[in-house]
This record gives C-alpha cells, sequence and structure tokens, in this order.
C-alpha cells in the first residue's frame, strides 16, 4: 500500500488535469474557476483574500494568472483599486460551467459513498489541523 501523501498528490493532479481539460473549452482552468467561485462568494473581495483562501490550492504566481485571466475574460472586474466583483458574464461562465463541474464529480466519486467521502475529508482535516497546530 502506497502512503497517504502518495495518493494525495496523484489525485490532486488527477484533478486539475481532468478540470483544466475539462474547462479548457470554457477558457479557463480549475484555478481560474475556484477564483471565479471566491468572488462569487463574496459581495466585494479583494485579491489578497482570493490569494489567502486559496493558498492552499497554489502559489502567488499562479493565483496572480488566474485572477488575470478572470480579469481579462471580462468575468471579474474592478470595482475599485485591489477589489474584485463579478460580472454578469461570470455569472453566467459559472453557470454555463456548472454541468461540466457535475459531471466531474459524479466521474470522480463513482463508487464511494457519501459516508466514505465524509470519512475521508473528516481525516485528511484532522491530519492538517494536527500537522498545522505544531508548525
Amino acid at each position: 500500500m502506497k502512503p497517504i501523501g502518495y495518493w494525495l498528490n496523484r489525485t490532486d493532479r488527477a484533478i486539475t488535469t481532468y478540470m483544466n481539460n475539462t474547462l479548457a473549452e470554457f477558457g479557463i482552468t480549475r484555478l481560474a474557476w475556484q477564483v471565479l467561485n471566491v468572488v462569487r462568494d463574496g459581495e466585494q473581495v479583494t485579491d489578497d483574500e482570493v490569494r489567502a483562501l486559496l493558498v492552499a490550492n497554489a502559489d502567488t504566481a499562479e493565483l496572480d494568472t488566474a485572477l488575470s485571466l478572470v480579469l481579462t475574460g471580462g468575468w471579474v472586474t474592478r470595482p475599485a483599486p485591489e477589489q474584485l466583483a463579478l460580472t454578469d458574464a461570470g455569472r453566467a461562465r459559472l453557470v454555463e460551467v456548472g454541468a461540466h463541474i457535475n459531471t466531474f464529480r459524479e466521474i470522480s466519486l463513482a463508487g464511494v459513498t457519501d459516508d466514505e467521502y465524509r470519512t475521508a475529508v473528516s481525516v485528511l482535516e484532522r491530519m492538517t489541523e494536527n500537522l498545522e497546530s505544531r508548525a
């Protein structure tokens, strides 16, 4: 049996590859989709808030690239310096991509029960808390 770190890395890579391939037809990446969701969930979000919320997903340079992508795509706008707000085009893009994300979830969770999923997330959350509290 391979250790958990192996499977965490391999799973993350598989998720990113699948999502990037799926979302390419919409002109976005997994990380850009995550940025859109963070901006959608806030009234007006700052660049720093996006970086703080997605720090576990990417480094600053990758996040800056994703921010640039959603801005140049017209899905996010700057109502004020360092402020981000979702545009109507951004809301439409999230809806348009939603069906593909649902298909991704169905594929990735095939054969995994709701209880197994909750257990996996709970275990990973506790492991993370154990390690971060000692750092």
